[in-house]
């Protein structure tokens, strides 16, 4: 995707490589022994409506740049742009694309299947938005088949028009029917990349973690993948998107285009620009009288079935799935790019850590500070405050309840190092991403000598022997327990990996009280901002 080194062959000539998909054959590139192939349109489709399969094409097409990311209602220029580099490219409606990094293009490689599905919520992003996001080192040192992919988001993705006939019946779900029409493209092509396609990860973060577990939630999904990854993309709250708040906004989106039910057609031709325009507006007039509507899956027990932690429960077509779920210590408090001190954390000086911790905690400091150090005896105090609880909760309250049940494992971690960026930070929101996919000496900001090395080969090698056998263990790391009905079970990635059991949960509930408490006086309003795309200058 980037490069990384200069001076490589790169092989891209008339007869090679070319693949024979069923739709017709393809060329991509042949990078120092890896097969790349960029861009390829696994669907079609009008806008909200379902996906379509593509069109069989005589001769053969290029599968050597990538192709178009979803039209987005807002990009922003991400102020994390250092610590989690980010690569913008055109963006269209028609986004349906995917690429795939492999060893090898024979059918009877049967190599394990790593689909990766971008983060950005459901409403930003792209599979080419974060140079983490390349697959070709995780391919290489993981002899697997990466997929990468595109899909629709926020209105194109999410806007409930079901109210407006058969048509549109699934429009509030059609950015996640999408990824089930990849997942098709690859049952029925992989093989000729060297996949197996009865042996498919499905992996993302944040809102692609998101996406993951709405998978596990969609019949028409089922058999189409074998194991799942959530990194940073489960919140313990589990609430759902509701068809009837979903449909106010649709109407308040036609409303203002004015657009009559009678003529909802017109929608289609309305430009991208205007659309994006009046769902900003909807949206906004619907929070301020109360009513909030993210963009993402509207259960409407049919297509989705909803959030596995509200009332919908986990469905039993899919509890036999092993699943490997986890967060990271900082997430989007992981860096301190607003230091209260102006200073490095080791800097601070006795004096503003008390005022720090008084600030917070309260009269709950000195139990808070014992329960940190409880759980994590190698980090500095000072950390405290900043440590991640949405995702932390999530991963706890998700590994618990998949584990209640159904019999297939899961499997918990924490990515826990320490970043050397602003002279010391918790792992932001992305930071893992670079570690699994292999590619920590390609950024600079969370780059270690000698230990980003080794981390990033004990982790990519958890992810890959999961992806093999839904089993991350391997030789080079303690070995690693699901949880269990009695014990939450945690792999901790850090400068050791080491297995701790509840380890944490009195410091989390620390930090819950205090937050509902409302962090009194942190910093005189100032906050800790962390990494994740589209967070605003």
């Amino acid at each position: 995707m980037f490069p990384k080194k200069l001076h490589r062959a790169v092989i891209c000539n008339h007869d090679e490589p070319i693949v024979q998909t069923r739709a017709g054959k393809l060329r991509g590139l042949i990078v120092e022994e890896t097969y790349i192939f960029r861009g390829i349109k696994y669907a079609d489709a009008n806008r909200f409506e379902m996906p379509r399969p593509v069109q069989p094409w005589e001769g053969v097409k290029e599968a050597i740049i990538f192709g178009p990311v979803c039209t987005e209602i807002q990009t922003g220029i991400a102020h994390d742009a250092y610590y989690v580099p980010h690569f913008y490219y055109p963006q269209d409606e028609n986004c349906q694309y995917l690429n795939i990094w492999t060893q090898s293009v024979e059918p009877q490689a049967k190599k394990p299947v790593m689909l990766w599905i971008h983060g950005g919520g459901f409403s930003s992003g792209s599979s080419v938005e974060l140079y983490a996001y390349d697959g070709e080192d995780l391919s290489k040192h993981g002899d697997v088949v990466v997929v990468s992919l595109n899909h629709r988001l926020n209105v194109l993705g999410f806007l409930d028009m079901s109210a407006y006939g058969d048509k549109y019946k699934y429009s509030a779900n059609v950015g996640m029917a999408d990824i089930v029409a990849a997942l098709q493209w690859i049952r029925d092509n992989i093989a000729v990349f060297g996949g197996d396609p009865d042996n498919v990860t499905i992996m993302g973060q944040s809102g692609g973690g998101g996406k993951v577990a709405a998978l596990l939630q969609i019949p028409s999904a089922d058999g189409l993948y074998h194991r799942a990854v959530i990194q940073s993309g489960m919140t313990a709250n589990g609430n759902n998107t509701m068809p009837a708040d979903a449909q106010k906004l649709a109407a308040l989106v036609l409303e203002n285009l004015g657009i009559s039910s009678e003529n909802v057609d017109d929608i289609q031709k309305v430009p991208i620009y205007k659309l994006n325009r009046a769902a900003q507006k909807a949206s906004a007039d619907l929070a301020a009288g109360g009513t909030r509507v993210g963009w993402g899956p509207v259960y409407d027990n049919d297509f989705y079935k909803g959030n596995a932690l509200s009332e919908a429960g986990f469905r039993p077509e899919s509890i036999n799935i092993p699943v490997m779920i986890g967060s990271n210590t900082g997430e989007f408090a992981g860096n301190a790019t607003y230091s209260p001190y102006e200073a490095a954390v080791k800097d601070w000086t006795s004096e503003q850590r008390d005022k720090l911790y008084d600030s917070v905690f309260g009269s709950n400091k000195e139990r808070a500070l014992a329960n940190f150090k409880k759980a994590y005896p190698c980090k500095d105090e000072a950390f405290a405050p900043l440590m991640d609880t949405m995702f932390r909760t999530g991963v706890t309250a998700y590994s618990r309840a998949r584990t209640a049940a159904g019999s297939a494992p899961c499997y918990t971690y924490m990515f826990a190092l320490d970043m050397p960026y602003l002279g010391g930070s918790l792992a932001w929101h992305n930071a893992e991403e670079a570690y699994m996919f292999h590619n920590a000496e390609y950024l600079e900001a969370s780059y270690i000598p000698g230990v980003s090395e080794w981390l990033q080969d004990v982790m990519t090698d958890a992810w890959v022997a999961f992806a093999h056998t839904g089993d991350p263990n391997h030789t080079h790391m303690p070995l690693w327990h699901p949880v269990t009905g009695d014990r939450d079970a945690t792999m901790i990635f850090d400068t050791k990996c080491e297995m701790r059991y509840d380890f944490d949960k009195e410091f989390i509930d620390d930090l819950l009280s205090a937050k509902k408490a409302g962090f009194s006086g942190l910093f005189g309003g100032r906050r800790f901002l962390g990494g994740g795309p589209r967070q605003q200058i």
